[in-house]
């Protein structure tokens, strides 16, 4: 996965460890129970991790309180679920370390699926969560399900100082099941590639109020929400996250990689259609992320949802794709002149004749701030190109997180990244560098500075501000290569000499073929005497 790796004292590194749990699993089960059965039992071993974490702020408070730890009132109250505040009180049968050690292997699997239902009866937060019988029902042999906790068992924070290693080994079982999955379009959707997230935040600045995914997958919108509020020195737990997912295996992913990170959360209760039943119907969010599933074809039947409140003042979008009523629907969710939303489509949608009359009318409206084209082969689902749209709820002058911004009514920002493929993994994969989103979003601050003359913000093959005058010249398309300078590199080339000297490369081929051809036959001739 080719990631920076953790700082350890000797012994393996994280990912052979990670690597060798996923090649235990290889060939005893199917790709989405050995994703859930790793997950689960990261979600246990972190689990456990935070509750020793507070547990050992527990007894560190009762020392200084002069208070034997080993008293009957202190191991009475280490024991007491409301000694734990807002983190998992985990009773001992639930501990990744017990289920280690004092199981015997053949109970394993029945105890771990005990241990689970038991949490899901504790925490309201776990209801739905957890898996249920996954492993019973999995069939898993003993030796190797006994194997992989073993293997998993050898991560601590104690060995791997990493600020978030919780994080680093989900995100590594989310990224490693997504690309092996990648053939299955729908299970390849659960996961956003991380650089592109950390863009996404990076432009928007999720730094405070509430953040909103109507498509959540597995929840990692949220997280690089929150790492990016903590980079800032930002409050993360003020920051409200609510989301939906209609796939209800992905929904409970979601639940468990929030869970196991501590974030709060309202995915709505249960996974269900954000079109059909929008289960957050009166929300308006001061932030949004999202990764729609591309090009979703029949997301509604041709008499469903024709007068929705969210396409008010707008066609109704398309049965034959969604791509514009996630759009409509994101608009709908942001808070009127505040709130602002960064999210992903195909790129076909910039310029899509069946939705013109939409496209149009967005552009007029001003909701449309920046169009930004990603490279090639940074989904594991697709190797197509897409795009980042930014749109706002205001683009007139006003203050903007200590930052000054101009008046950008009647103009977008259009960027095309699609040369950006230095940064390879796994391969085939492209992925963002820190330095490539920095660059990213110096250009969108500068373009949104008092300083900026828009009528001559533009480099070639890279950025430009277009007015929407322009715009509607060329159909209201938003493909960007209709706007940004591309420069023609051949027009300075010397046709005439480019072409004497391929004839002078084709003749001296023409000899020495000819010269190998005489002596083949000299050589043919000398054996027939």
């Amino acid at each position: 996965m080719a990631k920076k790796q953790s700082k350890t004292a000797a012994g393996p590194r994280l990912e052979d460890i990670l690597m060798n749990c996923r090649n235990l699993l290889r060939g005893k089960m199917g790709l989405a129970n050995k994703r859930d059965m790793l997950l689960t039992l990261t979600f246990l071993k972190f689990t456990e991790e935070k509750f020793e974490d507070k547990r050992r702020e527990i007894i560190a408070d009762l020392v200084k309180d002069d208070i034997d730890p080993e008293s009957d009132f202190a191991k009475q109250n280490l024991e007491n679920p409301a000694w734990y505040g807002d983190g998992f009180y985990l009773p001992e049968q639930c501990r990744y370390n017990y289920l280690v050690n004092n199981v015997p292997q053949k109970d394993l699997a029945l105890t771990i699926d005990n241990a689970l239902a038991e949490l899901q009866r504790m925490y309201k937060q776990l209801d739905g969560a957890l898996p249920s019988k996954l492993f019973v029902d999995s069939r898993i042999e003993s030796k190797d399900l006994k194997a992989v906790m073993d293997e998993l068992n050898k991560i601590d924070h104690k060995r791997f100082i990493e600020k978030d290693l919780i994080g680093h080994v989900y995100e590594y079982f989310l990224q490693a099941f997504a690309v092996s999955m990648k053939d299955d379009k729908e299970e390849g959707e659960f996961y956003t590639p991380e650089s592109i997230v950390k863009l996404i935040a990076a432009l928007i600045e999720p730094l405070d109020g509430s953040v909103y995914d109507p498509c959540c997958g597995s929840g990692g919108m949220f997280v690089q929400s929150v790492k990016f509020v903590d980079a800032h020195g930002g409050n993360s737990r003020a920051v409200q996250v609510y989301g939906q997912e209609s796939n209800p295996e992905t929904y409970r992913l979601a639940r468990m990689n929030l869970a196991v990170r501590g974030i709060s959360n309202n995915l709505g209760g249960s996974n269900a259609s954000t079109f059909t039943n929008d289960l957050h119907k009166e929300l308006k969010v001061d932030y949004i992320m999202a990764n729609p599933p591309f090009n979703l074809k029949n997301w509604r039947t041709e008499e469903e949802l024709t007068d929705d409140v969210r396409w008010a003042g707008y066609d109704t979008p398309p049965v034959s794709n969604a791509n514009y009523a996630w759009i409509l629907h994101i608009i709908n969710k942001l808070k009127p002149k505040k709130g602002i939303g960064g999210f992903l489509l195909a790129n076909g949608a910039l310029g899509d004749e069946d939705t013109v009359n939409i496209r149009r009318k967005l552009i007029e409206n001003d909701k449309v701030e920046a169009i930004i084209v990603l490279p090639r082969n940074m989904f594991y689902s697709t190797d197509i190109s897409v795009t980042l749209w930014i749109v706002s709820q205001n683009k007139s002058s006003h203050t903007w997180h200590g930052r000054q911004l101009r008046d950008r009514r009647g103009e977008i920002l259009f960027m095309d990244l699609r040369t950006w493929t230095e940064n390879i993994y796994d391969k085939k994969y492209v992925r963002f560098s820190q330095e490539q989103i920095s660059r990213v979003v110096d250009v969108y601050h500068r373009w949104q500075s008092p300083d900026c003359n828009s009528s001559t913000f533009a480099e070639p093959e890279y950025y430009r501000s277009v007015g929407k005058e322009e715009i509607a010249q060329n159909g209201w398309s938003l493909v960007p290569s209709r706007y940004i300078e591309f420069v023609d590199r051949d027009k300075d080339l010397d046709y005439r000499s480019i072409i004497a000297e391929k004839q002078q490369e084709i003749t001296r081929l023409l000899k020495e073929q000819k010269s190998v051809i005489d002596n083949l036959e000299k050589a043919l001739k000398s054996l027939e005497v």
